[in-house]
């Protein structure tokens, strides 16, 4: 595929990161092979998190296809963006499709981005995730790369205001080690290894990361079981469910 489109938005988001100083630290980008396919699984704390994660492949000179929403393509100035950088859209009503193509990717050596949680975590910690990553992996025959990343949810997350031009946020990204799914595997119980790995490597970042909030109205950045005032798990779990109802 003719890359167009991509390297000049990589080069456009390292300049904005630059400007801002956005204190970008990826690590474990030597899990990510250099060639053929693989799936990163990656976890959802932030509108922009598909920038990062894609970032987080950069050193591993891959480019990364991510799964998203059609209505994303659907956007007449994301839309074109994202067909540009042959992204994969995802059809609620005809995920198969979108399953089958993400398969097909695999097979012919691309790196395919997912976030299993399905929707941005409340909580600030990995939610339930679906099964669709290990079962593509163990249909293309390819391994996982579970990825985590830790900051991006305070320039812009679900219900809280945009903050993009905030400057000097620190932004922790890693990859963990892979590991290659088969189709005699049990996709449940590798699906929640896949969890596990996500969340041991998000628990490092947040034990690791160089800032804590400044004041109380900045708690709500910090997940609840490190003493911020973001929802519990269970609590944003019926937050979500709130917003499905209406």
């Amino acid at each position: 595929m003719a890359e167009i489109v991509y390297p000049p938005v990589i080069l456009a988001a390292k300049a904005m990161f630059r400007v801002l100083d956005n204190r970008l630290r990826v690590t474990g980008t030597e899990h990510i092979p250099r060639t053929g396919g693989a799936v990163i699984a990656c976890n959802h704390v932030s509108y922009l998190d598909f920038i990062f994660c894609g970032l987080g492949a950069q050193p591993a000179k891959r480019l990364v296809r991510f799964m998203a929403k059609k209505e994303v393509f659907d956007n007449k100035i994301a839309g074109p963006l994202m067909r540009g950088m042959h992204h994969i859209p995802v059809d609620r009503a005809a995920g198969r499709d979108s399953y089958d193509e993400a398969v097909r990717r695999l097979r012919a050596g691309e790196v395919v981005g997912v976030f299993p949680e399905a929707t941005i975590s409340r909580s600030f910690t990995v939610k339930p995730i679906k099964s669709g990553a290990v079962r593509m992996a163990a249909e293309a025959g390819v391994p996982v790369v579970p990825m985590s990343l830790w900051g991006t949810h305070r320039l812009w997350t679900k219900g809280r205001p945009k903050t993009l031009t905030k400057r000097h946020v620190p932004i922790h990204i890693h990859a963990g080690e892979p590991f290659w799914p088969t189709p005699q595997d049990d996709p449940e119980a590798l699906t929640e290894d896949l969890r596990n790995r996500m969340s041991a490597i998000l628990d490092d970042l947040q034990a690791g990361y160089p800032e804590q909030p400044a004041d109380a109205d900045e708690r709500w950045w910090l997940p609840a079981h490190l003493g911020g005032t973001a929802p519990t798990p269970e609590e944003a779990a019926a937050l979500d469910s709130q917003s499905k109802g209406g």
